[in-house]
């Protein structure tokens, strides 16, 4: 169940939280699709994708332009209207995205596949390179738009806004997902 952005999960809800599943946000023919690894025990037990405090994802969202205010995880829907959505690779909640298995992303992959070409937003942004390597067999993927769409949407790789992605600053964050917001306004 959904709960305010006041709301701070005790130890015990973040434990319960393991194994949860929040919904996507999500509608066809979005601008963007943004599409986490998998949420972590914060958005499982709030219901709200990057829900965990020092996660990026809103601030570099409100920083590149993509929203005129900084967005809290409890308005995440509000996206749709803007035409964004959320999704991740796989929709299980763990502590850590490192406790996924590789066949796990690989099964994953396959299935933003389906949900993709279901959906058909014009761009899908994957918010981590090491994810979208294994979940689809690219293994040297960089940031930024990739070779390879899905039907006629684009698909663009991003850093992960984790706050434990020490590799990318809040303003190198923004400045990828500004890169990004530069490319979906040109398709409008």
């Amino acid at each position: 169940m959904a709960r305010s952005a006041v709301y701070r999960p005790t130890p015990a809800d973040l434990a319960a939280a393991e194994g949860e599943i929040i919904p996507d946000v999500l509608a066809p023919d979005l601008r963007v699709l943004f599409c986490g690894i998998n949420p972590g025990l914060w958005s499982g037990a709030t219901g709200h994708h990057f829900a965990r405090p020092g996660n990026r994802f809103w601030p570099a969202l409100f920083r590149s332009g993509f929203t005129s205010r900084l967005l809290r995880p409890d308005e995440q829907d509000e996206l749709l209207t803007l035409g964004l959505g959320i999704t991740n690779v796989v929709a299980r909640t763990t502590a850590k995205a490192a406790e996924l298995t590789a066949p796990e992303l690989r099964d994953g992959g396959a299935a933003l596949v389906e949900r993709v070409q279901r959906y058909r937003p014009r761009i899908l942004a994957v918010l981590g390179l090491g994810a979208y390597r294994t979940a689809f067999g690219r293994p040297r993927t960089i940031a930024g738009p990739q070779s390879d769409a899905i039907g006629d949407t684009a698909v663009w790789v991003l850093p992960n806004p984790s706050g434990l992605n020490a590799h990318y600053t809040l303003d190198a964050l923004a400045a990828e997902f500004r890169k990004l917001r530069m490319e979906a306004g040109s398709l409008c």
